[in-house]
C-alpha cells in the first residue's frame, strides 16, 4: 500500500526535513540540557523548554501534558520511547522517585515489572524508531503499535503492527486462530493500513532468560511479515476479454 500524504506539497515537505535529521536534533538538544525523566507508573514524565517541545511535537516522542507552568511543557513518554531515548539515544536520563538516576538494568527490571511483554514490545518499537518509523500506539486499531512514514501531520499511517513471539511467558495470544486473523485484516482493510506482524525470536541457545537484561535483549531477532487478504479480482485474468471471444 502506497503512503497516503495529506495534501499536494506533504511530501514535498517530508522530504525537505527528513525524520532522521529532527530526530537528531532532538538529541542534541536534550544532550546539551542534561534532560531527566521522572518515573511515573507506567510512564515518564520529561520536562522541555521552547525549542525542545517543538522538537517532540514534530517527532511524534511522548504526549504533552497540560500544566499550570508556563515557561515548561512536560510530555509523557511511554515506557518503550523512555527506555529508547534513554539507552538507544543517550539523550536522557531517568530518575525514581527518589531523585537517583536509574541504570539501565534498574530501568529494564522497573519496566518489565510494569508490564508482561515489555521485552517484546520494546524491540519491536526500537526495531521500528531505528528505521526512522515514526511509532505511536495501536490500540485503537487492535494494534500493538501503528507506524508513520513521517509526521501524522503529513501522512496517514501505514502499518497497523502486532509484536508476536513465542517465547515462554511472551505469548500475546494474538492472530492465533483463523477468526482473530480474518478480523484483524477486516479492520486494517476498513482504515486503510497494511497489518504488520513483527516476529521477535531469540536467534541464540546459550542466552537463557534473555529478555531479562537490556543487553540480552540484542539476542533476539525481528522478523517482518505483512499480512494481507487475497483479492481473486486481482489474482484473474482479463475475463471481459475471454467471454468476449468465446
Amino acid at each position: 500500500m502506497a503512503a497516503r500524504w495529506k495534501g499536494k506539497t506533504a511530501e514535498a515537505k517530508a522530504l525537505a526535513e527528513p525524520m532522521s535529521t529532527i530526530v537528531s536534533r532532538l538529541q542534541s538538544s536534550l544532550i546539551e540540557s542534561n534532560s531527566q525523566g521522572i518515573l511515573s507508573g507506567s510512564s515518564v514524565l520529561l520536562a522541555a523548554h521552547e525549542e525542545q517541545t517543538e522538537l517532540f511535537n514534530h517527532t511524534c516522542f511522548g504526549r504533552p501534558v497540560i500544566t499550570t507552568e508556563k515557561n515548561k511543557q512536560w510530555f509523557q513518554l511511554c515506557l518503550e520511547e523512555a527506555f529508547y531515548l534513554c539507552t538507544v539515544m543517550k539523550c536522557i536520563k531517568i530518575v525514581g522517585q527518589n531523585s537517583c538516576v536509574k541504570n539501565e538494568e534498574q530501568l529494564w527490571d522497573y519496566m518489565s515489572s510494569k508490564r508482561v511483554n515489555f521485552p517484546i514490545l520494546y524491540k519491536a518499537y526500537s526495531h521500528l524508531r531505528s528505521k526512522n518509523w515514526v511509532v505511536r500506539a495501536g490500540s485503537q486499531y487492535g494494534a500493538d503499535f501503528v507506524a508513520y512514514r513521517h509526521h501524522p501531520a503529513l501522512v496517514h499511517s501505514e502499518y497497523a503492527v502486532i509484536a508476536s513471539s513465542a517465547e515462554e511467558g511472551n505469548e500475546n495470544g494474538r492472530l492465533k486462530v483463523w477468526s482473530d486473523f480474518h478480523c484483524t485484516l477486516r479492520l486494517c482493510g476498513s482504515v486503510a493500513k497494511t497489518l504488520l506482524v513483527l516476529h521477535i525470536s531469540r536467534n541464540c541457545n546459550d542466552c537463557d532468560g534473555a529478555s531479562s537484561s537490556p543487553w540480552n535483549i540484542n539476542y533476539y531477532s525481528v522478523e517482518e511479515r505483512i499480512v494481507a487478504r487475497w483479492n481473486p479480482e486481482q489474482s484473474r485474468e482479463n475475463c471481459t476479454v475471454a467471454e468476449k471471444e468465446s
